[in-house]
């Protein structure tokens, strides 16, 4: 829901973007916001969230820390129980070793069709195909195992392309597409920005990412069993961000030195097979990268990710908002040169404090 308050805060600050790409809840944001004209977006993405937040505890039964740790556990074991509105409920009856109502129902403990109503509810598919923002999700093949991306700029995206970005096993069941069964690319990975960096690579424009993530490297050390389970997510998650970013920067050095030789060697120097493979490798673009990385508040635990209580939606919301007017306003981000060749990252992000209940 970060991502989501984060594109409401840039929009009011005339940043529209020109390309969308999400994984798991990042790939339905990304649906919302190009699925529909400007002036809609930030309406349709507050219904989605204020939809999916309904009908959970709304407030701590008791005040202080204990209170809020306890509210955060309550409304997650809700959302376990009795499903997400809008997104996914619980199978009755659960599948179970043997399942006579056949292999969907057997794969997975909740059903996700409530989320393909939402999507046709929100989403407008033929304006998302338009790719007026272009938009790309990713997902993983269960049977072969590969990560791959469907781009609206290479085919038409229908409401399963984006629930299969969103379908974590064992909870929410594959999608099948074309044939083929998908589940949820934060599998593999949970960032889309190495496809985003490819991809440009053939065009070689400068770039201005925002890269939204709910998952901090930093953290402190755990204090009990809870906090383990809350830490090793944040760790596995955002492990991937770190290394995908410092793979992005080499990479970035390399297709510029890559063009540098290129505009140096003779035509006839080079095969057309190796000036079309040099080719994929030239690029001396400016690419500035932005992280917003949600910053970990103690009472929340492992399950922050599926914990959609009214309250945490108004959180995460305001923090993404206040994320985007703290960047802003630094001098470092106002005065900034994007350099070629290079990729710059930024991380301003403020650290907000815990909330008062």
């Amino acid at each position: 829901m970060k991502a989501g308050s984060a594109y409401c805060a840039l929009h009011e600050n005339g940043y529209e973007p020109d390309w969308l790409a999400g994984i798991s809840i990042g790939a339905i944001n990304s649906a919302l916001i190009a699925g529909n004209p400007p002036e809609k977006r930030v309406e349709k993405l507050e219904a989605f969230w204020n939809k999916v937040s309904s009908g959970k505890i709304s407030r701590p039964m008791l005040p202080g820390h204990l209170g809020r740790l306890l509210f955060s556990m309550s409304s997650a074991a809700e959302v376990a129980t009795f499903g997400a509105n809008g997104l996914f409920r619980p199978r009755i009856p659960p599948p179970v070793l043997f399942d006579p109502l056949g292999q969907e129902h057997a794969l997975s403990y909740y059903d996700t069709s409530p989320l393909r109503e939402t999507l046709l509810e929100l989403v407008d598919f033929e304006r998302l195909n338009r790719g007026e923002p272009r938009i790309s999700v990713g997902a993983v093949n269960v049977t072969s195992g590969n990560f791959l991306h469907f781009d609206s700029n290479k085919e038409a995206l229908t409401p399963e392309h984006i629930m299969a970005s969103a379908t974590l096993p064992e909870g929410l069941p594959p999608i099948e597409i074309d044939g083929e069964w998908y589940w949820d690319a934060s599998l593999v990975s949970n960032t889309p920005l190495q496809y985003v960096i490819d991809e440009n690579a053939h065009v070689c424009n400068d770039m201005l990412l925002f890269q939204v993530d709910l998952f901090s490297a930093e953290g402190t050390m755990p204090t009990n069993i809870l906090e383990v389970g809350r830490r090793l997510k944040d760790i596995r998650h955002s492990s991937q961000t770190r290394t995908i970013t410092d793979i992005v920067k080499d990479t970035q050095k390399i297709r510029a030195v890559v063009r540098r030789l290129m505009e140096k060697l003779p035509d006839e120097s080079l095969s057309d097979e190796e000036h079309q493979l040099l080719s994929k490798w030239s690029c001396d673009a400016a690419i500035t990268l932005v992280h917003l990385i949600y910053r970990q508040k103690h009472h929340e635990l492992a399950s922050k990710d599926y914990e959609f209580s009214s309250l945490s939606m108004q959180e995460h919301w305001q923090a993404g908002i206040q994320d985007i007017e703290h960047l802003l306003a630094q001098e470092e981000w106002i005065n900034r040169q994007p350099q070629k060749d290079e990729v710059s990252v930024f991380d301003f992000n403020e650290i907000h404090p815990e909330p008062l209940v």
